[in-house]
């Protein structure tokens, strides 16, 4: 209808057909407006009770699908490129790779793992969120679903693997995909993808058995740094936040300054050595076949690239584990913490490296810029810590307004739903 009436329009130009046409297009317009609102909001309605759903479901709404990949980009090409990139940060370290040598006897011992009950493995499949992975023989999802029917078999594989020492050569290789880093990169340009790793299901269900008994051998034995928030049980970003800033809080009231250094490394989970993080292990007390099992999980690891439908052939994997004045006294730190890194064939990115400055009163900020291993590092009144913004003044006005403005970016979006 509303066709008919443009073409009747464009044929006669007369202010009667004129006038029709516009009543039909707003019509059509409000219409459409209708719908598309009643779609939204039925799609909302669906999933409010499940904050990951609304939030997939808001994000599929407002932020625009990635620009499409480039043919001429191969699995192959991805291979060379993840594994030459931790390559050059392999070679640039030039401290022989040295395992550690006990100084003392361990306070306590871990020399093998317990065998879990059908309970506990039923838990262990079926508690956590089902996820896909090409390698698995059957979707992650039904395999929970049935996991009561084959809770003897998958009680055999996990425990079987425990006492043995011994992880399974199916459960060694992962399925990399490509993920471009941010929407807005160049997706022709190879630099601008990340690798994310896909595992088998029940490679990641074994790791957890592992995980959890491992957790309470180092939390009983006070094995664990106190200040640790990362990959541990009722720690958080929140709780690394709350530290530092409680830290340069208390400072500043002792009328004292601060200097915050806030490090990154360069493909950190890509470079763990496998030899040093054993030796660490066996330092800490994991001996016998608790031992055997991790020398088991990191040897003969290997990995494959999925692009567009095709798959790299499968590489080994060697490293990585499933990612005077004050001034001179903070360069002598820096210096040394790069130097650890060095030894333990980690890589310092001083390039993405902060220096966070924190006067106990206000005034100019003074040259406080460091150099490490050729690399200026330069003093700033602000700093971003796990997605919070620090300022000198500790009033966190800088995050509030960082904050108001993303709020009104994604308001004004979803004023258009």
């Amino acid at each position: 209808m509303l066709r008919a009436a443009e073409r009747k329009l464009r044929k006669s130009r007369s202010p009667d057909d004129l006038a029709s046409y516009h009543t039909l297009l707003a019509a059509f317009t409000a219409a459409t407006t209708s719908a598309k609102t009643s779609f939204f909001q039925s799609k909302i309605d669906a999933c409010v009770s499940n904050p990951r759903k609304l939030f997939s479901t808001f994000s599929s709404l407002l932020i625009p699908p990635p620009p499409p990949s480039p043919s001429s980009l191969s699995a192959d090409d991805f291979l060379t490129h993840f594994e030459g990139k931790v390559a050059m940060i392999r070679n640039s370290f030039t401290h022989p790779v040295t395992p550690h040598i006990p100084h003392t006897e361990p306070i306590a011992t871990l020399s093998s793992f317990k065998i879990l009950e059908d309970s506990d493995v039923l838990q262990l499949v079926t508690r956590h969120r089902a996820t896909t992975c090409p390698l698995d023989p059957i979707p992650s999802a039904i395999l929970q679903s049935i996991s009561s029917e084959l809770l003897p078999y998958l009680s055999s594989i996990i425990n079987t693997s425990l006492i043995c020492g011994h992880v399974p050569a199916a459960f060694k290789t992962a399925r990399v995909t490509p993920l471009l880093k941010k929407p807005s990169l160049d997706p022709s340009d190879i630099r601008n993808y990340r690798p994310v790793s896909l595992l088998p299901f029940l490679s990641k269900t074994i790791e957890r058995a592992v995980l959890n008994q491992l957790s309470v051998f180092l939390h009983q034995n006070n094995l664990l740094d106190p200040h640790q928030s990362g990959f541990r049980t009722g720690h958080s970003t929140e709780t690394a936040l709350l530290a530092v800033t409680e830290a340069l809080a208390t400072a500043r009231a002792s009328s004292l300054s601060s200097v915050l250094i806030l490090l990154d490394l360069s493909a950190a989970f890509d470079t763990v050595n496998h030899k040093l993080l054993i030796s660490t292990l066996a330092e800490m007390g994991i001996s016998g076949t608790a031992l055997s099992w991790f020398v088991s999980y990191l040897t003969d690891r290997s990995y494959q690239v999925s692009w567009k439908g095709s798959v790299s052939a499968p590489h080994p994997l060697s490293t990585g584990v499933p990612q005077g004045s004050v001034k001179e006294r903070i360069s002598a730190c820096l210096t040394d913490i790069s130097e650890w890194m060095a030894t333990h064939h980690l890589k310092l990115n001083l390039d993405k490296t902060e220096l966070f400055f924190m006067p106990y009163k206000t005034f100019p900020l003074h040259d406080l810029s460091i150099t490490v291993d050729g690399t200026v590092v330069a003093a700033s009144h602000s700093a971003r810590n796990l997605g919070v913004v620090l300022d000198d003044r500790l009033d966190f006005k800088e995050h509030i307004r960082a904050t108001a403005r993303s709020c009104r970016f994604l308001l004004y979006n979803i004023r258009r739903i």
